[in-house]
């Protein structure tokens, strides 16, 4: 069925909200204030999800996408609407998200810290591949499949990173297996390094080395090799590390291996780190446990203001690379453990205990790191999350345990998407 519908906002996901007989209609690609004609492709009891067939009065919110693929590259969602516009709906969603879900005051909530640069961030990126009977395809996956979108550039990604992708382009086609390459993950540093992970299957990891070693030679690339999961990682050439500079002054150097994690909008993070230490400023942490910290982005800035810091990251090769950059960076009141961040707080705390927990999960958040919490009861935690949906689930058992959230604020690494990271400051009262 096909029907025409009016765009009245934005959802978590990034598509238009619109309603058709009291049901709501979730619809990629449309802006609030559009009028649409659109088709369902999935019907549930509550709520509906369509497809944009007609844009029968764009909105004067819009501006036209600047990617030649956008609509069907599954990598943006927000490209149509000027970046103001796209601050102003993360910001509505966070603040709705906080306030439906644990029912805090609005005058807890911040305003977003928007992006330095819309365009041309990302540090990151991972390209599919994939040999069609048209040729090799290098590029994003298509919005909810598997089907390889070829991209000769990426307008979010750095231009080192488009540099090395019409490289790469150029090289895999004629390799000794082009069919055999599932994907390429390309990273560049804050010093000008930049880092291929070409992924293959089994069997022909040899081959591809010897194909590829003279040409990331000449182009001044490390090169990597991975034939399953991270543990997997081959050395072809070049340097292990990248190395990030969380903070705008002061010269503090961290470095990073391949299968390792850094935040892929290297400014923004930079301003992160120093909302964070601004925010454990206020009380000067005496001991200071940071859980999925990582190869240390916010546990080594800290270190400096606290007499001890605990760091505690469950991928034993980010913690060995904290250890690394602790020393290299000076920095002799840290330390490190290889170890789940669930029961952390309780075998760590000692007699001292914590006066300040920072907790940066993965999307999924951490429910049961923050119901120990709520029973250890440090002085202050601050909470760094990716998504505010299972944010506002963890912070409500420490809201009810005695916690008060002090303030909550996005933070937009990510334009051109509905994704925001935030930081929330909570304290006993």
């Amino acid at each position: 069925m096909i029907f025409e519908l009016s765009i009245a906002g934005l959802a978590y996901g990034g598509n238009g909200v619109g309603r058709l007989d009291g049901k709501t209609i979730f619809v990629p690609y449309a802006a609030p204030g559009d009028r649409v004609r659109c088709r369902i492709v999935r019907d549930k009891k509550r709520y509906a999800e369509a497809e944009l067939v007609e844009l029968i009065e764009p909105s004067d919110r819009r501006r036209p996408p600047v990617c030649p693929v956008f609509g069907q590259c599954g990598g943006c969602q927000w490209q149509h609407l000027p970046y103001a516009e796209q601050g102003v709906w993360k910001e509505r969603i966070f603040h709705d998200s906080l306030l439906r879900q644990t029912g805090v005051g609005a005058e807890r909530l911040q305003p977003l810290l928007a992006a330095a640069g819309e365009w041309g961030y990302r540090s990151r990126v991972q390209f599919k591949c994939r040999q069609t009977e048209q040729g090799f395809v290098m590029g994003f996956y298509r919005r909810g499949s598997h089907y390889v979108i070829d991209v000769a550039s990426c307008v979010i990604a750095a231009e080192p990173i488009n540099e090395a992708l019409a490289r790469f382009r150029s090289w895999l086609p004629g390799s000794p297996c082009p069919e055999r390459i599932p994907q390429v993950d390309l990273a560049r540093d804050d010093e000008g390094r930049l880092r291929a992970v070409v992924h293959v299957l089994p069997g022909s990891e040899r081959v591809l080395a010897d194909y590829l070693r003279p040409r990331v030679l000449e182009a001044g690339y490390a090169l990597f090799l991975q034939v399953g999961r991270k543990d997997t990682l081959l050395p072809v050439i070049g340097p292990e590390d990248l190395v990030i500079h969380p903070l705008d002054h002061g010269g503090l150097r961290l470095a990073y291996g391949p299968g390792g994690f850094a935040q892929v909008n290297l400014d923004m993070n930079r301003r992160l780190v120093a909302l964070v230490l601004a925010a454990a400023g206020e009380g000067r942490p005496r001991r200071v446990l940071d859980l999925c910290c990582g190869m240390g982005n916010f546990s080594l800035p800290l270190a400096a203001m606290a007499a001890e810091l605990v760091g505690v990251e469950n991928y034993p090769p980010a913690i060995a690379k904290a250890r690394e950059n602790a020393v290299a960076n000076g920095i002799g009141n840290a330390c490190f453990h290889a170890r789940t961040a669930e029961g952390a707080c309780r075998a760590l705390t000692g007699e001292a205990g914590f006066d300040l927990v920072l907790l940066d999960p993965p999307r999924t958040g951490a429910y049961e790191v923050v119901r120990e919490l709520a029973t250890e009861r440090p002085a202050r935690i601050l909470y760094v999350s990716c998504d505010p949906q299972t944010l506002a689930r963890d912070l409500v058992p420490l809201l009810h345990q005695g916690y008060e959230l002090q303030w909550s604020r996005p933070v937009d690494l990510f334009p051109q998407t509905f994704h925001a990271e935030s930081l929330t400051l909570l304290a006993l009262k």
